[in-house]
């Protein structure tokens, strides 16, 4: 008898097709009971009611110890979709004075998953943000009436003084990305946005607790579960000691309103950023509350003053004068020149048909007297010879001279805690080789780039720390602006002393110049009474319009307590508006006040106005 191998195949198939529905019923049910929450979040909700109690945001105080941002209640509407039942909803807008209208809008914009991403009927869901005291009062009173709902209370940000706003940054709603990358925030959660608020947001939040209600049939509250035993309680934010100086920043917001720029101060020992002036600025607390999506909208559709645009680390300048202590110490270094080496301006720097022009001073001129008069012939002549030294290749040369910049914090970010700092630019050889599209180049191609000008791009707060440097005579830490976080040691890099590999006699000697310039050279309105200042101006050259207005310094020379670097964009030259705001802001850190023989200077840079 044949064997019906027809029939015998078509059992395996059989067989195989029911243990293939099997598998795929108990990968779902492994799914559903076991890997997917949202069957238990629904049947939890449906005699739970899991509410959380957000922590108190860690609090701001200046470096002295005054309170510059805290925390005030907010609150939020809050609803289980599923459980809100036919309601009054006349009387509901009315308790909260809104109109059926924006009550539609609020009920659409929670179910609209690309604003509320995670939206769930079964879990509790933001209606509306922020009420007013009077509101949450009144919606207090009468919440028995509109089951589903209970308010939520959370704090937000209020400030002690109208200054510092792209120091300190703001907080807002996070978006979707937020919370695919971070699983500590749920939707309608808030976040740090710009400034120390983004820098520190892990130190700032704090943890959230959670309450846990039980529910009977009809949804009512009936009470804590289990007496509350399986509730935890938040743990508020961590405090922040600022290295600013809150009173020397509005006085320095003062001095630089109706003017676009910047202002940077550092405590040389420390690296701590004393003052971080950006100018237009604005009121922090228009970022908060309800009109704040509408003040964030004006203030980045304000393309005139850019106020949250933070010049002080994210405008690439051309440096001017303040970048040549960077090229003495480093012709010293490099032994290009010594102290006594001289070269000669008859109104310029002039070599083989190039003229770069100077003004008028002393000639020929050495390192010291070139510092105090800014002298742009010596810098031209020390890079020329640096980069075509004999038996040396330029693109060599460059580069190395590239690397003395990046060790000295020019070319990359400083790593300043703040967000968004801008690099700048320091040009390599590998650079000029694709301008020049191969082509020979040599000093003489590129000579602007030794007076700063040309390729060369700085930001306030990099040639602040250049001054810095300088002051401390061969050394710097990183530049940040918070000093302690509260039970916590501040990162390590703030607290390792970064050093260039340049002598330290080569300091004195460029601290020595920059002293001459102030007592006797361009920098002379500096020369503050018993203060030993140091100085550098800088006519920055700008291809859009009128020169920027420059300024960098420190003091006292020995015992050096502030280095400062002051940039107010098409203000002429650098002692025009830079040394008196570098001056003033000085002045008043070293000595609390501003001298009578200043008061007319004071008023005369606090009225100007250059746009």
């Amino acid at each position: 008898m044949r064997k019906d191998y027809s029939l015998e195949k078509r059992k395996y198939i059989i067989g195989g097709f029911i243990t293939l529905i099997v598998i795929i019923y108990i990968i779902r049910l492994f799914n559903l009971q076991i890997a997917d929450n949202n069957l238990k979040e629904i049947a939890d909700s449906n005699a739970f009611l899991r509410r959380t109690i957000y922590p108190a945001r860690g609090l701001m105080y200046d470096r002295n110890g005054e309170l510059v941002v805290f925390n005030q209640p907010a609150y939020d509407v809050m609803m289980i979709p599923r459980d809100v039942e036919n309601f009054d909803t006349i009387a509901f807008c009315r308790t909260l004075n809104i109109s059926v209208e924006q009550l539609r809008a609020y009920w659409a914009d929670m179910k609209d998953p690309r604003k509320n991403p995670g939206y769930s009927s079964y879990t509790p869901q933001k209606l509306i943000s922020h009420l007013s005291q009077e509101d949450y009062g009144r919606l207090q009173e009468k919440l028995y009436l509109f089951p589903g709902f209970f308010i939520q209370k959370r704090t937000i940000r209020q400030y002690q003084h109208n200054a510092a706003a792209n120091v300190l940054g703001n907080i807002r709603e996070v978006s979707a990305s937020d919370i695919e990358r971070d699983s500590y925030y749920r939707s309608g959660d808030y976040t740090g946005d710009l400034g120390v608020e983004k820098s520190y947001e892990p130190y700032l939040r704090g943890e959230k607790g959670v309450e846990i209600l039980m529910k009977d049939s009809r949804g009512r509250i009936k009470g804590k579960f289990d007496e509350g035993r399986h509730d935890r309680s938040p743990s508020a934010g961590r405090n922040l000691t600022l290295s600013i100086d809150i009173k020397l920043q509005e006085y320095g917001e003062r001095l630089m309103q109706g003017k676009k720029g910047a202002i940077v101060a550092i405590e040389p020992a420390t690296g701590e950023i004393l003052a971080m002036v950006s100018s237009p600025t604005y009121d922090p607390s228009l970022l908060v509350g309800k009109q704040r999506g509408k003040n964030y909208r004006a203030l980045v559709n304000d393309s005139h003053r850019r106020p949250l645009f933070n010049r002080a680390l994210q405008a690439a300048y051309p440096p001017g004068s303040t970048f040549k202590p960077t090229q003495a110490l480093i012709f010293l270094q490099e032994n290009i020149v010594t102290t006594g080496t001289a070269f000669p301006c008859y109104g310029g720097y002039v070599n083989r048909g190039l003229k770069v022009g100077c003004h008028g001073h002393a000639s020929p001129i050495a390192v010291r007297p070139a510092l105090e008069t800014s002298c742009n012939a010596y810098f031209c002549w020390g890079f020329k010879n640096m980069i075509d030294k004999r038996g040396t290749k330029p693109a060599d040369q460059l580069n190395k001279w590239k690397d003395y910049l990046v060790e000295m914090g020019y070319g990359y970010k400083t790593g300043v805690d703040l967000p968004s700092e801008s690099r700048g630019f320091i040009p390599n050889a590998e650079f000029y080789s694709k301008s020049y599209r191969g082509a020979n180049w040599s000093g003489n191609t590129i000579i602007s780039v030794s007076i700063g000008q040309g390729e060369i791009l700085a930001t306030p707060l990099q040639i602040a720390n250049l001054s810095a440097l300088i002051a401390n005579r061969g050394y710097f830490y990183t530049p940040h602006v918070v000093k302690a976080i509260q039970d916590t040691t501040l990162p390590k890099e703030f607290t390792t002393r970064r050093v260039p590999h340049i002598d330290k006699k080569h300091y004195d000697v460029v601290a020595e110049g920059m002293r001459m310039a102030v007592t006797g050279g361009t920098c002379r309105t500096a020369n503050l009474p018993g203060l030993n200042v140091c100085g550098k101006t800088g006519t920055a050259q700008n291809p859009h319009g009128k020169d920027h207005s420059a300024f960098m310094g420190f003091a006292p020379m020995n015992d050096p307590k502030i280095a400062i670097c002051v940039y107010v964009e098409n203000a002429g030259f650098g002692a025009t508006y830079g040394v008196p705001i570098g001056t003033l802001m000085m002045e008043m850190y070293l000595k609390g006040e501003i001298s009578a023989e200043h008061k007319d200077l004071e008023q005369r840079m606090i009225n100007a106005k250059t746009f």
